[in-house]
């Protein structure tokens, strides 16, 4: 029996990164968390998740930073889809900029969260 797929939520917003994690968790994902852009690649060192949700705005490395260096990660790590999840004005712009596959602007409805992670991740 294959694994459930993987999903690395990466947000400095505990309560946010906690209540998604928690969600996809109960939907039957795996998951796995990150308070920032480091800590997002130090978990790619060990664990390729099949969709990355990602906030933008974050101390440490923001999303930007972040997506610059998962692009320059070795063979499948870069091509890892992402999900930009954030209250940036012009989310969808960012997104595409970033080569996401697509962007959810916060506040968001957590139905669309877990919708958006099964069209991209599939279902566990």
């Amino acid at each position: 029996m294959a694994d459930p797929p993987g999903v690395l939520v990466v947000d400095d917003d505990s309560t946010i990164r906690s209540v998604i994690a928690e969600l996809l968790l109960v939907e039957g994902y795996l998951v796995r968390t990150a308070v920032n852009g480091r800590d997002a690649l130090e978990v790619l060192r060990a664990w390729r998740p099949c969709v990355i949700v990602l906030d933008l705005m974050m101390p440490v490395m923001d999303g930007w930073a972040f997506r610059a260096a998962q692009r320059a990660l070795p063979g499948a790590l870069r091509e890892i889809p992402v999900i930009i999840l954030s209250a940036t004005r012009d989310v969808e712009r960012h997104a595409a900029e970033l080569g996401a596959a697509t962007a959810i602007s916060k506040p968001f409805d957590l139905d669309q969260v877990v919708t958006t992670v099964a069209a991209i991740a599939g279902r566990p």
